[in-house]
């Protein structure tokens, strides 16, 4: 099995770790956790790196425990936020944990064996507890100059944070200690942004029990200019399939960056040092991409929605065939078209058409060709294609298969295309 530290180490994962965290993981089986926030229906792939400690700590022998903060999720947590966001009710609440379950099971274990994962979700032990005897049982034990001294805390001083806000590293802390109680959990885990949080449960730990626990955080994944990495120009990357489609989930990590490429291959997948050496090195940065792509979408996805998603990533700049056209659906059909000039006609004007050569200009308003002559012309000189199917006669006629019962996706030349939007 590997060593966790090591591991981590390797693949640039550990930003900070308390004295001892090592020493703690290599004498015995030890349970760790992370939280999740169920504040959407879908993790994102900003969650992945988080996620990705509890893969390598499962991998290594220890437990990994994911815990749900449908208590804390009704509060939010303010570290990196410039705002206090609206509360959800515990209906939204529920589904979203739901959602986030089926998501966990996609990494990590959670069948039998003493190191199987699990999944618990906080406001089972917080809807019992009284507001005095949260103040009882944890408040007392942490000074406001503690509290303060927190740097989610500093940054959120100038532009006002509220008291709900202020306690949530009380929150956070409880579960610590909560967890390490009922279930044994001797470690914490995070992204950079939570170590004040994590230290303020190892501390009620050490000053309600005279107890030892650990905390260790992983660096925040940015782009290579400094900003925050998981967001396309539509916005976050969901795990969900109904909220990013896996054909667009595929292109996003597709076009990373070169200089990033490296970065996220250590954090993102489990391939090998030298795999990832050997990725490096190959003077074509699209393989090393290729690669990462297929591996993440694959984990998230499952194996044949990823080779629809390259497939149809192919359409336009690859081999795909009619055969890949027609079981495509039209949403991934819209997507990889997102980009391709839309020409609409009606039904009427096109079972009207004499023949291809009135499609591609007349019928179209001359959008795809300005006319029948020069329509013509590229057909006999092989440069046409309709539904992936070349052209063979300027004289054939229009009876394609239609895309969905609506579209024909039509090539000119190499690289320009239109979709034919029949309606």
């Amino acid at each position: 099995m590997p060593n966790f530290i090591e591991e981590l180490t390797w693949r640039g994962m550990v930003h900070d770790a308390m004295p001892g965290t090592e020493e703690q993981l290599s004498k015995e089986m030890t349970t760790g956790y992370v939280g999740f926030d169920p504040t959407a229906a879908s993790l994102h792939i900003g969650n992945l790196a988080t996620i990705m400690l509890l893969v390598h700590l499962q991998r290594a022998g220890h437990k990994p425990v994911a815990l749900v903060g449908g208590a804390t999720g009704m509060i939010g947590d303010p570290s990196g936020k410039s705002a206090e966001r609206e509360f959800l009710s515990e209906e939204v609440l529920l589904r979203n944990q739901q959602g986030i379950r089926r998501q966990l099971e996609q990494f990590l274990d959670f069948g039998g064996g003493p190191n199987a994962a699990e999944l618990v979700n906080n406001y089972d032990w917080f809807r019992g507890i009284g507001f005095l005897q949260f103040l009882r049982e944890a408040g007392k034990h942490l000074t406001v100059n503690y509290m303060m001294a927190k740097d989610s805390v500093k940054k959120r001083l100038e532009t006002g944070l509220s008291f709900t806000e202020f306690s949530y590293q009380l929150l956070q802390g409880y579960d610590f200690y909560h967890l390490y109680k009922t279930k044994g959990v001797r470690l914490q885990m995070g992204g950079s942004d939570q170590w004040g949080n994590i230290t303020a449960g190892t501390e009620l730990i050490r000053r309600k029990e005279s107890g030892e626990a650990f905390a260790l955080t992983t660096p925040l994944v940015t782009k290579a200019d400094g900003s925050k990495f998981g967001k396309s120009e539509s916005g976050n990357v969901w795990l969900d399939p109904a909220m990013t489609s896996p054909y667009k989930f595929y292109q996003f990590w597709r076009n990373v960056a070169d200089s990033e490429i490296g970065r996220l291959l250590r954090v993102f997948t489990l391939f090998d040092q030298a795999h990832i050496g050997a990725l490096e090195s190959d003077p074509n940065p699209n393989n090393a991409k290729l690669a990462l792509a297929e591996e993440i979408t694959t984990r998230v996805h499952g194996a044949e929605a990823t080779q629809k998603a390259i497939q149809a990533s192919q359409l336009l700049f690859g081999k795909a065939t009619m055969d890949v056209l027609e079981t495509m659906d039209e949403q991934t059909l819209l997507e990889v078209c997102e980009d391709v000039p839309q020409v609409r006609i009606s039904r009427d004007a096109l079972s009207g058409t004499k023949d291809v050569t009135e499609l591609l200009s007349v019928a179209t308003d001359s959008q795809i060709f300005p006319s029948k002559g020069e329509a013509r012309k590229m057909i006999q000189g092989g440069g046409v294609s309709i539904n992936k199917t070349k052209v063979e006669k300027p004289e054939q006629g229009v009876d394609f298969a239609l895309l969905r019962d609506k579209y024909l996706l039509v090539q000119k030349g190499k690289k320009n295309y239109f979709l034919l939007s029949v309606v």
